[in-house]
């Protein structure tokens, strides 16, 4: 005889949410380095229950004692609740290409018959980073998509990169593995001692500033200019990471928001 709800039986929505409130409570912990305070317990048991946000898939944040929402968990959740899609455009009266300033609009259909959610972003060199000069208007559809997201699905955190000049989605620890061996006098893959210590370095700063080990690795492609890693000389590479200490030191969230524009480019949503 089937099992009712009355049974006791439980569903595996119910289920899927439990395991990532059980993980997000532990990683949570870790991430504060002790006790949750009681206030980000309840805030991050009602972000999980209610919208399966999960601080391992970088979809959450915690910045001043509070959580926000990445862009990728946003677009991760429409994914999920089957959004019909997303158009943005550019609001051409609120645009000024000359001093980099750009004001965007997104609408988000959840539904087939729905009117739309809107949400404006805006970005100029007075909220965004140094690190990020020159990409004013992809930061600003970045801000619109998100808040057209957050209205359309009833979210009331703000996201990671609608806050100015600390934007970027939560990082994960890094892997060796994601980064191969850097030669140490010339070009391809070598085994020296010296390529070693710069491929350890390299990942040091990405354990110790959280960074995504993937979207780190095609920054270092651009920045070096060759088709794989494994292709840059270790001049190159050690420059690199020169660089990217520096930048994590100094502002790591503007950091993050260079390393967002290297995530693959997300596809239109649509059920």
């Amino acid at each position: 005889m089937p099992r009712t709800r009355d049974s006791g039986s439980i569903s595996p929505r119910r289920t899927r949410s439990h395991n990532i409130l059980r993980e997000n409570l532990r990683l949570a912990r870790q991430l504060v380095g002790g006790t949750l305070p009681a206030r980000l317990s309840e805030s991050l048991k009602n972000l999980s229950r209610d919208f399966d946000f999960s601080l391992s898939n970088g979809e959450l944040q915690v910045i001043s004692n509070s959580w926000y929402v990445t862009h990728t968990g946003l677009l991760r959740l429409a994914r999920r609740k089957r959004c019909r899609g997303i158009h943005v455009e550019a609001v051409d009266s609120l645009c000024d290409s000359a001093a980099s300033r750009f004001v965007l609009k997104a609408t988000v259909y959840p539904s087939k018959d729905s009117a739309g959610f809107v949400g404006y972003g805006d970005a100029d060199p007075s909220n965004v980073s140094l690190l990020v000069r020159g990409a004013e208007m992809r930061i600003a559809e970045t801000r619109a998509v998100n808040r057209a997201l957050r209205k359309a699905y009833g979210i009331g955190i703000c996201s990671v990169e609608e806050i100015g000049s600390n934007p970027g989605p939560m990082a994960t620890p890094s892997d060796q593995r994601k980064f191969p061996p850097q030669n140490t006098n010339g070009n391809g893959n070598g085994n020296g001692g010296a390529g070693h210590k710069v491929r350890d370095r390299l990942c040091q700063i990405i354990r110790q500033h959280k960074l995504d080990p993937e979207l780190v690795k095609a920054y270092a492609v651009d920045f070096c200019g060759t088709k794989a890693l494994k292709d840059a000389t270790r001049e190159q590479v050690e420059s690199f990471v020169q660089q990217l200490a520096e930048a994590a030191t100094k502002d790591r969230g503007a950091l993050l928001c260079q390393l967002n524009s290297y995530a693959p480019p997300s596809q239109e949503v649509a059920g």
